[in-house]
Parts: structure tokens; C-alpha cells; sequence
């Protein structure tokens, strides 16, 4: 899928979006990088601890909580997750009008966070998992996740074969997830721009450990 810079956003530009979501009427979103620190604003958000936990948000603000991914059905809330490496997921279903993001690293793709994230949208909204559409952000590549092998084999329901390999690809992973989840391959965009690749843009824990800032991505219904 083709990715696009998005407009500038409060006089900052940098923000990339999904074609696939800004497809969708009445769905605002946008993935940062190191080029928009001010961006999104006012976000609803959680503290991460690389987990399967999930919040319905809807109309609570600031930092609800521990966990790694919220939902919402509440018109103008943003919702986010923030990432420096980690897999960034954002979701919407059109039909029930809630959206959802997902902060999903080795850990938490382990556990499944992403089919998690779609089971429950169906308990909590009735959503469809044919009908969800969802967005994998900019992530660490394959080319740069390089794991023991005891972390390689973790990944061996979504990635046949990784028990032999050095090298994860998280994106993949959790691509696979969404669609064991039940969504559609043609409701699905996932970004292969690797964040420890490219400095100018991205943020990288890999990279630079200590100094590395955090990326938002953030999802409302507008």
C-alpha cells in the first residue's frame, strides 16, 4: 500500500498517514516522526509495559492507565500509543465508528496484542473483523531487529522457520496476527519504512539507546 506525507499539522510537518485510513470519512489519524514533537496535541494515553492489556477509552483523558492498547467510540477523542522502534498499530471499523491503537513490541506481539486488540472491538463494539481496517506504522525492519534465538522462537506461530534465523521481522508478525484475527489482506497497510534506517525521521531505541525521544500514533472519529 502507498503511504503519503500528510498536510501540516499545528504548523508542524512530518506526520505520514495511511492511505487506507484516509480512505475512510470521518477518521482522523497520522503516525509521527522526530519532525512533528508537537503533534497530536491532547492525546488520550496509557503507560506501556508491553503487555496484552486494552482500555476502552471513550472520553477519558490523559494517562488512563498501564497497559498497550485503547479503544474508543467517543466522537473528537484521540487515542495513541507512542513508539521509538516498536510496532505502532492503528484500526478502525467504519461501520460501528470506533477506532483503536496498539503499541506492540517483541513483547507484546508475543503475547498477541494485535489480535487481541481485534477481539476485543468485537466484545465491546460488535465489530466485524472482516469489515476493521488497520494500519502498521513505521517500525524496526528485519534488517535491524537482530535477536538471540530464544527470542527468534517466540515468533514461530507468525513466522515459520524464525527459530533458525538472527533476524525478526515484528512487522510480518503482526501482520500475520491481523490476519488470523480475521481481517481482510486488502484491509491491512503495513509500512516497511525502518525506523533505525533512517535518522533524519525517526526516532530509534536501538539506535541510540538513552537519547532516543518517542513517536506518537493517534486514531479519533471526527
Amino acid at each position: 500500500m502507498p503511504w503519503k506525507p500528510l498536510p501540516q499539522v499545528s504548523g508542524k510537518s512530518g506526520v505520514i498517514e495511511s492511505v487506507l485510513l484516509s480512505g475512510i470519512p470521518g477518521i482522523w489519524h497520522g503516525f509521527g516522526t522526530r519532525l512533528s514533537a508537537d503533534w497530536p496535541g491532547d492525546y488520550t494515553n496509557l503507560k506501556q509495559i508491553h503487555s496484552d492489556v486494552i482500555f476502552a477509552a471513550e472520553d477519558r483523558k490523559g494517562c488512563i492507565g498501564e497497559g498497550d492498547a485503547l479503544m474508543s467510540s467517543a466522537p473528537g477523542q484521540r487515542i495513541g500509543v507512542r513508539t521509538a522502534d516498536c510496532v505502532p498499530l492503528l484500526f478502525a471499523d467504519p461501520d460501528h465508528r470506533a477506532v483503536a491503537a496498539a503499541h506492540a513490541g517483541w513483547r507484546g506481539t508475543v503475547v498477541e496484542i494485535a489480535r487481541k486488540t481485534v477481539r476485543r472491538m468485537q466484545e465491546v463494539y460488535g465489530s466485524d473483523p472482516r469489515r476493521i481496517r488497520a494500519a502498521i506504522g513505521p517500525a524496526i525492519g528485519k534488517c535491524c531487529f537482530e535477536v538471540g534465538a530464544d527470542v527468534a522462537a517466540q515468533f514461530a506461530p507468525w513466522c515459520p522457520g524464525v527459530e533458525i534465523l538472527t533476524h525478526v521481522d515484528l512487522t510480518e508478525a503482526n501482520y500475520r496476527q491481523l490476519l488470523l484475527a480475521g481481517l481482510l489482506p486488502e484491509h491491512n497497510d503495513a509500512s516497511r519504512i525502518c525506523t533505525v534506517c533512517d535518522p533524519e525521521r525517526f526516532h530509534s531505541y536501538r539506535r541510540d539507546r538513552e537519547y532516543s525521544g518517542r513517536m506518537v500514533a493517534a486514531i479519533a472519529i471526527i
